[in-house]
């Protein structure tokens, strides 16, 4: 099981740097930020770029990687995606991750255009990791599709990571489980309905089993975002027992949210640090023994 921490885009970057530092300090694996214009239930909040902060955050990093929870087609051009991907995979040293996912209602029409259905957003969105896919590995790109076009799109240098960034694409509906199955190098879920911690791990756990049969055998790495109905970090006790509930779905990655002051994801940074020196730890060394006995 890999850790993964989400430090939302609400800081002046003298308060947000030492939380990124300490993120790697605390030994999480991969330390993520929203990609929106502005987020719901925190619209009067400060909110500052994805990819400034995530570039900024490689320059006080070394190891941890970073990655966009999740960049979408609401306002972004897979062209100019391009040129900042290669940005921030070069100055972090090929520690990117790119999460994708097809973009949630509120920042959608923030800049005109459309009110999309559901299934235009499906296709969109596959049009985009479509074409950004082929940006990042090849140089001179004419395309002409539904939702963007690109005309001798030149995107040289190209990744550190080759052939490009992981792709960690997101889903919950059938769509886009196919999609992540056949075109992601992660899937990454919020889980679907549940009015408590029960029901929600069962809507997981169908998720789960759904990409289990789509994939047919192909390895795809697994990420859960804890959060969606009750907040991991409110005890040790609340973090160890969700971790586990993940880990016996299969899941290969779990990512939870810096605690804030008040509101969405409020909790303490004491409870945080317990768990990142105790819980952690200890929950890595329990995996490691039974790696062992498997493999004996």
């Amino acid at each position: 099981m890999r850790f993964g921490i989400a430090i939302l885009p609400e800081y002046r970057w003298q308060d947000a740097a030492p939380r990124w530092r300490r993120a790697e300090e605390y030994g999480f694996d991969h330390a993520w930020t929203y990609d929106h214009l502005t987020w719901s239930g925190l619209q009067d909040s400060p909110w500052y770029g994805t990819t400034p902060t995530l570039t900024a955050a490689a320059l006080v990093t070394s190891t941890i990687k970073l990655g966009t929870f999740v960049t979408s087609p609401n306002f972004r051009h897979p062209l100019a995606l391009t040129r900042d991907i290669l940005a921030i995979d070069d100055v972090s040293d090929g520690r990117f991750l790119c999460g994708i996912g097809a973009g949630g209602s509120l920042d959608a029409t923030i800049q005109g255009g459309p009110d999309l259905t559901p299934r235009h957003k499906q296709d969109r969105y596959q049009e985009f990791v479509q074409l950004l896919d082929t940006l990042l590995t090849t140089d001179g790109v004419d395309f002409k599709g539904e939702y963007f076009e690109t005309r001798n799109a030149r995107t040289l240098p190209g990744c550190v990571q080759q052939p490009r960034v992981p792709f960690i694409l997101a889903g919950n509906g059938p769509r886009s489980l196919r999609f992540a199955a056949r075109h992601g190098d992660g899937w990454m879920t919020t889980g679907g309905a549940g009015d408590d911690l029960d029901s929600w791990f069962a809507s997981v756990a169908d998720l789960s089993h759904r990409l289990d049969d789509l994939l047919e055998g192909r390895h795809l790495d697994r990420y859960l975002s804890l959060d969606s109905r009750v907040y991991a970090l409110s005890s040790p006790a609340a973090f160890e027992d969700s971790v586990g509930r993940a880990a016996a779905l299969g899941f290969t990655d779990v990512i939870t949210h810096w605690p804030r002051t008040e509101g969405v994801y409020a909790g303490s940074e004491t409870v945080l640090e317990q768990i990142a020196t105790d819980v952690v730890p200890r929950l890595r060394w329990a995996a490691r023994g039974t790696d062992r006995v498997c493999d004996a």
